[in-house]
């Protein structure tokens, strides 16, 4: 696929390059990105470097990973964030995964980036599920992935390998519907059997 942009309000949505190689390294010394993410730990410039400049490009160019350097418009573009859909095995089905720089959380910068990047994973490539999946614990991307609209499927025992260890997940997904678009495929979703509604 070709890398295109996305824009929002406040942000744009680019193609990670080589040029976002230095503010990727910057942001990536927080712990809190290196606890809570599958990052590398420590974190050192030629991972950002293998991220930004082969892998990011590669994704893009196999139709299979679209990471975003996700920008504000207003003050020359400083990194916000990093933003990823990957495609699952199942068709049809991504999965959204994020990080916010330390400086730029808590105003809501990365819910706005994944409404917009879930607007074009519906539309553009033609996805009916957008899976989030975060470590059990991890209350701030829950945070937004809730503030998105994703609704909470429950939890993975052992779904996640992070730096040599398996962890449980927790899992939520956004379909179409819920952002008031059309799938690809119907969907006739299970009766409730639970006496409620």
């Amino acid at each position: 696929m070709e890398p295109i942009t996305l824009t929002t309000e406040r942000l744009l949505l680019r193609p990670l390059g080589p040029q976002d190689a230095e503010e990727v390294y910057a942001a990536c010394q927080d712990p809190g990105i290196q606890r809570w993410t599958v990052v590398p730990s420590p974190y050192v410039r030629a991972d950002a470097e293998l991220f930004t400049g082969k892998l990011s490009p590669r994704g893009w160019a196999d139709d299979t990973m679209y990471n975003f350097a996700v920008v504000s418009r207003e003050d020359g573009g400083p990194l916000v964030g990093a933003l990823g859909i990957n495609r699952r095995t199942l068709t049809g089905t991504f999965e959204v995964g994020f990080w916010t720089a330390e400086e730029y959380r808590g105003r809501g910068f990365m819910t706005e980036a994944v409404l917009e990047a879930a607007r074009w994973s519906f539309t553009d490539l033609a996805a009916d599920r957008l899976e989030w999946r975060a470590e059990a614990g991890n209350v701030p991307s829950r945070a937004v992935a809730l503030r998105a609209g994703f609704r909470m499927e429950g939890g993975q025992r052992s779904a996640l390998l992070n730096k040599g260890t398996r962890r449980d997940t927790w899992i939520g997904a956004l379909i179409p519907a819920d952002l008031g678009l059309t799938g690809t495929h119907p969907y006739l979703p299970a009766p409730d059997v639970s006496g409620t509604s």
